[in-house]
């Protein structure tokens, strides 16, 4: 009865509906050149807008009167059905997986879409034949969550209708902070006093190094102590004045993600010192000290290398600063280390 109401045009009212995709369902969704979402937007009438920005996740933004809304998510759904049934002519698989959507509901509305003791969505999911799954927890910094819908192009369709009743018999009580995507935490591998982002298969040198590693610094990254072994890392092919294929060790090469600010706090100063021996020293200093003012403006640790000391065959050198810009000082020492040692100075 209710669906009825809203498709005969009883409830002729502007809706917008959210989703949450995929890059690649975005991708599906654009076509060629916009082609395919320009398409959706003429013959269903409906508003379609996709944000922006390079995250792994994008709302798309469906408003309109709601038989416009219905024919937007029935174009969506078999576009969605004809990407499964491409994929699937290439593989071995035999069962067809579900059309699956991610609706973006505010949280107030949620209780109304399960009803009590879940008997609203036990009933949509009887009368249209689709999955549907309400998020237990909102998703971050907002007050929505995620509504998975999944079946036949069919059933999501009918599943829709029957949410936009809801939605519209109750509407969101209060403020709603909209659920926005971060973008992506491309990771960072760190090697030889260089830091690189990963594109493909290539490592590319990262622009920003120091920023990132002073965030690095920030979120105290527990790297590898000097002297320990390490198993080896597979084989990284770096781009950059040169092109090879090199093996580096654990200790040489550390991931991590980039790091959001906000941490404060830092801990108190302490003192680390470490032993060198004579012959390995100049690759730590560098020409005219160029090698170890780099690892202190990249660490933010104060580094002293003391005088040689006749018949000694080592040289001590004097790490302060908080705990984890030792651990980077140290780790930027044995990167350098590691490259004198393999031969890979030119990294």
């Amino acid at each position: 009865e209710m669906e009825s109401k809203v498709s005969e045009g009883g409830l002729n009212v502007t809706l917008t509906i959210r989703l949450l995709m995929h890059g690649k369902e975005v991708g599906s969704i654009i076509g060629k050149k916009g082609e395919t979402v320009k398409k959706m937007r003429e013959e269903s009438g409906a508003r379609i807008n996709i944000s922006e920005g390079n995250c792994p996740e994008r709302i798309v933004t469906i408003t309109g009167p709601t038989d416009a809304i219905f024919k937007a998510f029935a174009m969506i759904a078999y576009k969605f059905e004809e990407d499964i049934t491409n994929s699937m002519s290439n593989s071995t698989a035999t069962s067809k997986p579900p059309v699956t959507l991610r609706l973006v509901v505010p949280a107030s509305q949620c209780g109304s879409l399960i009803g009590k003791g879940g008997s609203k969505i036990k009933e949509i999911r009887e009368s249209t034949g689709a999955q549907v799954q309400v998020a237990g927890d909102m998703l971050p910094n907002s007050t929505e969550r995620a509504v998975t819908i999944s079946g036949t192009p069919d059933a999501i369709i009918q599943c829709v209708k029957q949410i936009c009743v809801v939605m519209l018999e109750s509407p969101p009580k209060g403020a709603t902070i909209p659920y926005r995507p971060k973008p992506a935490s491309t990771p960072v591998i760190f090697a030889g006093g260089q830091a690189y982002t990963i594109q493909g298969q290539y490592a590319i040198p990262h622009p920003d190094q120091l920023t990132k590693l002073h965030q690095l610094a920030m979120q105290q990254t527990p790297f590898t102590p000097l002297g320990q072994t390490t198993p080896a890392f597979p084989v990284l092919t770096v781009v950059g004045k040169q092109r090879s294929s090199i093996m580096l060790p654990l200790g040489a090469i550390t991931m991590f993600p980039c790091i959001c600010p906000g941490l404060d706090a830092s801990p108190p100063a302490s003192t680390h010192e470490l032993t060198i021996p004579n012959d390995l020293i100049g690759c730590i200093i560098g020409r005219q000290g160029t090698k170890i003012n780099e690892i202190r403006q990249m660490s933010g640790a104060q580094i002293k290398i003391a005088n040689a000391t006749e018949g000694s065959s080592e040289r001590q050198i004097t790490i302060t600063g908080t705990p984890a810009n030792i651990s980077l000082a140290q780790y930027l020492i044995n990167a350098r280390l590691t490259s004198e040692v393999t031969g890979m100075g030119a990294l």
